[in-house]
């Protein structure tokens, strides 16, 4: 299975084209929309990466992605500004899906 990145600027799609990762840039909601169609009706991509910003910015078409297709797996990375999540993303992330602090 190969990935695929979708994601809102050059110099990461230039990072992982240099990881033999193929990708396109999008800026507006139907161009992601269009990158989505496309990785979809590829069946040798397995996995999708989606930079943090596209995903923040367009909700709707990541949880429509997620809840509608088993496959690709849709992994959120984050780009060459950092991540947008809290140090403690993880114990929240765990906190929150046992019901328990930790």
């Amino acid at each position: 299975m190969k990935m695929f990145l979708i994601s809102d600027n050059v110099d990461t799609q230039t990072g992982m084209r240099l990881a033999g990762v193929e990708g396109v840039v999008v800026h507006e909601k139907e161009e992601l929309k269009e990158a989505f169609d496309k990785a979809l009706q590829n069946k040798e991509i397995g996995i999708i990466l989606l930079t943090e910003k596209l995903s923040h910015d367009f909700p709707d078409l990541v949880l429509e992605l997620k809840t509608n297709n088993k496959l690709p797996l849709l992994v959120e990375i984050p780009d060459r500004h950092g991540t947008g999540r809290s140090p403690d993303f993880i114990t929240a992330y765990v906190n929150e899906a046992i019901g328990l602090n930790l």
